[in-house]
């Protein structure tokens, strides 16, 4: 008697990387002011990946792998919209530097899961501002993992160039020209005037280009 063919296995679902870890972008306006100043100044001086809030998924397959910087960048990595930061599709490239504010909620624990993480996955550079003690601390990778540094009398990313400069109760961010890092309504209204004066030129060209034509002249001729 033959024996009754097997029916082929169900193919694996698909493995779903969510979007959103489903907590909130800041607790509170000074965690929010601090993810959009250095991620709208980062955005603006870098030609690389910059980003604000976002998951990082550093092991395909596995979705419980993951952590939400405040801000990240990630160095040879273009710009360009993303729904998260999935290292094997990236070159296998791990983030390079990576911000994160320690709000009123946040926890000892927490904070050191976060750093260990950073550490086993490759982070380069590491910054934290500590709301409640009004404490910045800097770790840059020696070997094969993250060690922190001195940053009384300020420190200069070894990967980015910016200068932090420490206060007793503030730290203040500068780009390798010593401009300083602007607020995001700074940037804000500088995008804006820019856009303004790029659509006042644009104008500008199209009303000569108008003249031109009504005397007979094609503007766009060779």
């Amino acid at each position: 008697m033959a024996t009754p063919a097997r029916a082929a296995p169900p193919p694996p679902a698909p493995v779903t990387y969510p979007e959103s870890d489903g907590e909130p972008m800041a607790d509170n306006t000074e965690q929010f002011d601090f993810i959009s100043m250095v991620q709208g100044n980062l955005d603006a001086l870098l030609p690389d990946f910059v980003a604000g809030d976002h998951l990082w998924y550093p092991v395909e397959g596995r979705p419980d792998i993951r952590v939400a910087p405040d801000v990240y960048v990630a160095l040879s990595r273009p710009k360009g919209p993303r729904g998260s930061y999935l290292q094997w599709k990236e070159a296998g490239v791990p983030l390079t530097v990576v911000f994160e504010w320690w709000s009123p909620n946040s926890t000892f624990a927490k904070e050191l899961a976060k750093l260990r993480f950073y550490d086993r996955h490759g982070v380069s550079e590491f910054y934290t501002w500590d709301q409640v003690r009004q404490q910045f601390a800097a770790f840059v990778r020696e070997g094969n993992e993250l060690v922190p540094v001195n940053v009384d009398g300020g420190f200069v990313s070894p990967r980015l160039g910016i200068r932090f400069a420490v206060t007793d109760d503030a730290v203040g961010i500068f780009r390798p020209d010593g401009k300083p890092f602007r607020s995001y309504r700074e940037l804000t209204a500088e995008r804006d005037a820019a856009a303004a004066e790029r659509d006042a030129a644009a104008a500008e060209r199209d009303g000569l280009k108008a003249k031109l034509r009504a005397m007979g002249i094609n503007p766009d001729a060779p």
